[in-house]
């Protein structure tokens, strides 16, 4: 009996990995609907390839794996058997290349197949929520394939490639994050509203203030620590224009008649957003190559001169445990998580994002025979958000873990050296500046067009 039991569920999962069948929930597990479950495991598939390319450009990989008997070209070798494998080209920065160009292109061919998908009656829409195995198997077969490419001037472009997608990819995340504040702040304040007022109020007013708090104090460290007197210009620069922007949006989100057309906007939004932009000017001015208005956090640390703390005998070296990296690995992680499982009402968010929340049908809990929960098909009347916009985000996301896990340096195919660039300063800062722009339209937007449905 054990045993057909097990026969009977390991049937069940065989359906879900490599048919069309929903997939089966454990019996702790709530009941999920497809859309949401599909976003998770294509999620998934970019944090498995972002921890691969974390491991392989890990400091001394490539010594480990010199070690391995008949493994490595130049490393130990076994009589009789020739090392065929190219471990400079497995790990550090080119292994990251190859890596997010195989996510790139898995996540490019999802994106145009799944164009104009209107409901999950399309036969498309098959292919995106179920075959796990197999697209599985698609996207180890692309990363094998990719690290065959030959050197030549592969790096190089797919650096200007993984420029313009970061750009774009910061920019969702800061959609995401105005998203993610102004749920937060609805939640709460509805709470309030039904509760313990005093409790929820002091809870927006303790997150609002830590955040400014934490922005102030960030603008302080770059003025110490990213400008000097007579130099850095434009680090001066990028600080205090940054700054005075942060606090006009502020001011404008708080204005009366930006609270009259947004009763949901206010300074929690705005804090969040001050706190992200401070971010990315710091990442920004971490990747000048003046290493004078640029110290190593190492240096900031242990108080050594600049002048001392990057040694210029290996340019090609790349520390991707950079702090500035690591906030980034953290935010992209929060947000990939996010964009999965949202479920926002905020109109404007949604058509920038593609999706059209709460336009599915809501299924009730679907139980199988044997008594486990099945994912709930929501889509039947409807997708809940585009799917081939997902996947150009997750796309997007692919880029940019590329650029962040090599610290958006610039790879030198005539000395196989990582050099940082001035226009990996420009895209970041430019990025912020347009993210600003885009937070202070969702504010004015309602006030200018009185006629229109922003909610």
């Amino acid at each position: 009996m054990g045993a057909c039991m097990a026969l009977c569920s390991l049937a069940s999962c065989a359906s879900c990995l490599c048919g069309s069948a929903p997939c089966l929930l454990c019996g702790c597990c709530p009941s999920s609907n497809n859309s949401t479950v599909t976003r998770l495991v294509f999620s998934f598939f970019l944090l498995l390839g972002t921890l691969v390319s974390v491991i392989m450009i890990l400091p001394g990989m490539e010594t480990q794996l010199r070690k391995i008997p008949g493994f490595c070209q130049g490393g130990t070798t076994i009589p009789g058997i020739e090392n065929h494998v190219n471990c400079d080209v497995i790990v550090g920065y080119k292994s990251v290349y190859r890596m997010c160009f195989a996510m790139a292109c898995f996540f490019f061919l999802f994106s145009a197949i799944m164009i104009r998908v209107k409901s999950s009656k399309d036969p498309r829409a098959t292919i995106q929520n179920g075959f796990w195995f197999f697209k599985f198997l698609i996207l180890v077969g692309i990363t094998v394939g990719a690290f065959f490419i030959p050197d030549g001037t592969f790096h190089d472009v797919w650096f200007y490639f993984g420029i313009v997608g970061s750009f774009m990819f910061i920019l969702i995340q800061l959609i995401l994050l105005i998203d993610f504040a102004h749920s937060w702040n609805e939640v709460w304040v509805r709470n309030a509203e039904e509760g313990n007022s005093k409790c929820w109020f002091s809870g927006l007013l303790f997150f609002t203030v830590l955040h400014y708090a934490l922005a102030f104090a960030a603008v302080v460290l770059f003025y110490l620590y990213y400008t000097k007197p007579d130099n850095c210009a434009e680090h001066k620069f990028f600080i205090s224009f940054n700054l005075i922007l942060c606090v006009i949006i502020s001011v404008v989100s708080i204005l009366p008649k930006v609270q009259d057309a947004s009763p949901q906007s206010g300074l929690l939004q705005s804090s969040i957003i001050t706190l992200y932009t401070m971010y990315v000017t710091w990442s920004a001015m971490t990747n000048n190559p003046n290493r004078e208005c640029n110290p190593s956090l190492l240096s900031l640390v242990s108080n050594i001169s600049t002048t001392e703390a990057m040694p210029t005998s290996s340019p090609g070296m790349v520390q991707w445990w950079d702090a500035q990296g690591i906030v980034g690995l953290v935010i992209f992680l929060f947000c990939t998580f996010y964009a999965s499982i949202r479920s926002s009402s905020n109109a404007q968010v949604n058509r920038l994002m593609q999706t059209e929340e709460g336009k599915g049908t809501v299924g009730g809990e679907e139980v199988g025979e044997d008594g486990l929960r099945r994912v709930v098909d929501n889509e039947e009347d409807g997708v809940t958000y585009n799917y081939s916009f997902f996947h150009f985000h997750l796309l997007l996301a692919s880029l940019y873990i590329m650029m962040t896990l090599t610290n958006w340096y610039k790879p030198d195919i005539t000395t196989q050296a990582m050099q940082s660039t001035m226009p990996a300063v420009w895209v970041k800062i430019s990025s912020s500046w347009l993210g600003l722009g885009l937070y202070l339209w969702t504010l004015v937007a309602p006030v200018i067009f009185l006629n229109r449905d922003f909610n």
